[in-house]
């Protein structure tokens, strides 16, 4: 197949660009989707968009749109829209050869990438009446930050495509992701008794106490090679002179084996028990799964079809398990392979964000081997 032209490269520099200027934190991600929706309307492609935003809490549903293939069969590329909340004004420049974000804030690389990748790839199937050489179903999901929400809304009956890919794990571009975790999210809420801090204390029960305790009685960190654990927030008390009532906290488990994952909770949840009693508190506290984790055999077609298309772009593939999340996660839980890309982004969530022109580039060549490697790993020819 055609590799990308310089004409190509600099419009999709111009794509990543506008979009990282489009601010769409998790739950507010309507202006970027109407961005994406213009884009591929102007393509004449016909954009679906779900109800998924009332249940995910966003202003913005899942979007869907398909290209024909020459051939019947279809894959899926994935991005997600939403990015973690900017934290400041998004005014991307190229340094040194990358994108960063002039300002003190995060790039929008993490998922912008994604998209604009996707996006020159429809530009060039969609404008110039080229059909690929398998059919493309194109997904651009809301809320994937704050749990992979938008991907577990989404109806995949509605999907033909055989597998998929997301661009999102942050990495130089070769890896592909063969095993990911599970993730658990406790919430614990504890409550104790308001009283004056300097007159009676001894009538109080701190609230605040309590979680200390339990937080200090945890095992935390890296547990073992692929179990990991965490307390990410914490908040309560209303004055310094007040025994504080109320104190919530977020805490999570991952992990690549489901019994272990299991353990530590319970682990966790029993010394949020011991704590409340010790300190004489009431105790509320659930436990939900934000996503399922996964493993895919490295003789998979979608694994085969990525290290060829990456061995053809001059890339070495590698193996990767990882722990994080991504919307691969959502798709393999609910039966659709789905293979997360390494995607060559830098410091994902901070604010030295970066991308570097030749991997923004690099990857968009990827996408392009993908579908003439997943055509040939469908047909058993290699095109």
């Amino acid at each position: 197949m055609r590799r990308a032209s310089d004409a190509d490269r600099a419009r999709l520099n111009d794509t990543f660009a506008a979009l990282c200027r489009i601010e769409s934190p998790s739950g507010h991600e309507r202006a970027c989707a109407d961005h994406v929706s213009e884009q591929l309307g102007e393509l004449g492609l016909t954009v679906e968009e779900d109800d998924a935003g009332a249940d995910v809490e966003s202003d913005a549903g899942n979007l869907l749109t398909r290209i024909p293939g020459i051939t019947p069969r279809s894959i899926l590329l994935c991005a997600h829209l939403d990015t973690v909340p900017p934290l400041a004004p998004i005014d991307p420049v190229i340094v040194d050869g990358g994108w960063e974000n002039a300002g003190e804030g995060i790039l929008g690389a993490d998922n912008k990438a994604a998209i604009a990748i996707i996006l020159e790839l429809a530009r060039r199937f969609a404008a110039r009446n080229e059909p690929p050489p398998v059919g493309v179903e194109l997904l651009f999901t809301v809320s994937e930050e704050n749990g992979l929400r938008g991907a577990r809304a989404f109806d995949i009956t509605t999907l033909s495509s055989e597998f998929g890919y997301v661009f999102d794990h942050a990495s130089p571009i070769g890896g592909i992701v063969v095993a990911a975790p599970s993730y658990d999210q406790i919430v614990a809420v504890l409550h104790g008794r308001a009283a004056h801090a300097g007159i009676r204390p001894q009538d109080g029960r701190s609230a605040i106490l309590a979680a200390a305790r339990a937080i200090a009685a945890m095992r935390l960190g890296q547990l073992d090679e692929h179990t990991t654990a965490n307390v990410g927030t914490i908040a309560g008390g209303t004055a310094t002179n007040v025994v504080p009532e109320r104190c919530r906290l977020e805490a999570e488990v991952r992990g690549l084996d489901d019994d272990r994952v299991a353990a530590v909770v319970t682990e966790m949840v029993d010394h949020l028990h011991d704590a409340a009693n010790a300190v004489e508190c009431d105790l509320d506290v659930t436990v939900e799964r934000q996503f399922q984790g996964y493993r895919s055999k490295p003789s998979a077609p979608h694994v085969v079809a990525a290290g060829r298309a990456l061995e053809v772009c001059g890339y070495e593939p590698h193996h990767l398990v990882t722990g994080g999340g991504s919307d691969a996660n959502a798709f393999q839980a609910a039966g659709l392979p789905c293979a997360n890309l390494a995607d060559g982004t830098e410091r994902n969530h901070e604010p030295g964000e970066r991308i570097s022109v030749d991997a923004l580039e690099g990857m968009l060549e990827v996408a392009i081997a993908l579908l003439d490697a997943a055509a040939g790993v469908m047909t058993g020819i290699d095109l």
